[in-house]
C-alpha cells in the first residue's frame, strides 16, 4: 500500500523548520512512500525547494499561482498525490521514523477510512508554566482528555491525520471556508472534512498514539495575550462550522462538560492537596480562556449568517 505524505510551506522565515520536517519524512521507514511538498504561492521558497528537493525520488513539487490557504493547498497535494493513502503533517512539525509505519498498520489491519496520530508539544523555548494541558488543542497538539489509544474520535489534528485519498476526495477535501490563509485565523480545520466521512462512510479517526509527530512550538505560541486571541478565534471558528456543519454543534457542550465537571474539580482538589502558584495560574487560564473562546462564539453569533459564511469564503 503506497502511502503519499502532503506537506504544505510558503514562508522563507521558517524555511529550516519547514526543511526538518520533510528530511523528517523522507527518512521514514515505510515503504513505498511519495513525498508531495505545496508551496502556496511564493515563487522564492518554490525555488529553494525545487534545489533542496527536487532530485530526490519519489518527490512531487507544486507551487500554487497565488496564496490560496492551506485548506486549498492540502487538497491539491491530495489531487497530485498517487498513493492510496495520503497524510498531512504541518510543516513546522518532525515525525517519528515509524510515524507512517503505525499509521499504515492501522488501514492494513482493519478498514480504517481515516488514521490519526499523537501530536507531542516540542516547545522551542521553556513552557510556559500557567498553560493547562487541557488546551493545548489550541496550540494544535493532543490535550488532556483527547481519547484512549486506537480510539475512533471524531478527528485528530491536522498535524498528524491521514485519509484514504478515495474517501477524502469523494467528500470533497478540505472546506475552503475554514484553515489558515495568510492572516486569517480561522480554525476547525480537520472536523469538517471528519464529520463528512463520518457522515458518508459511517466511521471515525481511528486514534492511534503510538504514530508520533513532534509539533514545535516557538515562543509567541506561550504568550498569554496570543493565546487568548487564538481561543477567541476558535470560539468564532466553532461558529462558522455550526453553520457549516450544524451536526458537529454538540461537541463543544462535551467538551465543557469534561472540562468543567471532571478537570477542574481534580485541579481544584490538587491545589488544596498541594497548593503552588503554577497550579493557581492553569486554573485561571483555563477560565479566561473558555470565556475567550465564548465570547469569540457570541461574535459569530453577532453576524448575519451570509455575511459570516461570505467573508470567509
Amino acid at each position: 500500500m503506497k502511502v503519499s505524505v502532503v506537506i504544505c510551506t510558503y514562508a522563507m522565515e521558517r524555511y529550516d523548520v519547514f526543511s526538518e520536517c520533510v528530511d523528517s519524512v523522507l527518512a521514514q521507514t515505510y515503504d513505498p512512500l511519495e513525498t508531495v511538498i505545496v508551496v502556496d504561492g511564493n515563487e522564492d521558497v518554490f525555488e529553494r525547494v525545487e534545489n533542496d528537493y527536487g532530485e530526490h525520488e519519489g518527490v512531487t513539487l507544486h507551487c500554487n499561482d497565488e496564496n490560496k490557504g492551506i485548506s486549498y493547498s492540502r487538497t491539491k497535494g491530495a489531487e497530485l498525490a498517487d498513493g492510496e493513502v495520503v497524510a498531512f503533517i504541518d510543516d513546522d512539525a518532525v515525525a517519528e521514523p515509524d510515524w507512517i509505519d503505525e499509521l499504515a498498520r492501522v488501514y492494513e489491519e482493519t478498514d480504517a477510512n481515516a488514521v490519526g496520530g499523537h501530536v507531542a508539544a516540542d516547545w522551542v523555548t521553556e513552557k510556559p508554566d500557567f498553560f493547562p494541558a487541557e488546551f493545548y488543542w489550541l496550540v494544535g497538539c493532543d490535550e488532556r482528555g483527547m481519547g484512549e489509544h486506537m480510539e475512533e474520535l471524531r478527528n485528530t489534528y491536522g498535524s498528524n491525520i491521514s485519509y484514504r485519498r478515495d474517501v477524502f476526495l469523494n467528500v470533497g477535501g478540505y472546506d475552503q471556508n475554514t484553515g489558515r490563509k495568510g492572516d486569517r485565523h480561522i480554525q476547525a480545520h480537520e472536523a469538517p472534512v471528519c464529520i463528512r466521512i463520518a457522515n458518508k462512510y459511517g466511521t471515525g479517526v481511528i486514534y492511534n498514539t503510538d504514530a508520533v509527530v513532534h509539533h514545535k512550538l516557538f515562543e509567541y505560541r506561550g504568550e498569554f495575550r496570543w493565546l487568548v486571541f487564538r481561543s477567541f478565534w476558535q470560539g468564532y471558528s466553532k461558529r462558522i462550522m455550526d453553520l457549516l456543519l450544524p451536526e458537529a454543534s454538540g461537541d463543544k457542550n462535551d467538551y465543557l462538560k469534561q472540562l468543567m465537571i471532571g478537570f477542574v474539580p481534580a485541579r481544584l482538589k490538587s491545589l488544596l492537596a498541594g497548593p503552588s502558584l503554577p497550579k493557581v495560574k492553569q486554573l485561571v487560564a483555563i477560565f479566561v480562556f473558555t470565556a475567550a473562546v465564548g465570547f469569540g462564539y457570541l461574535y459569530g453569533l453577532s453576524k448575519s449568517n451570509s455575511s459570516l459564511i461570505g467573508e470567509e469564503s
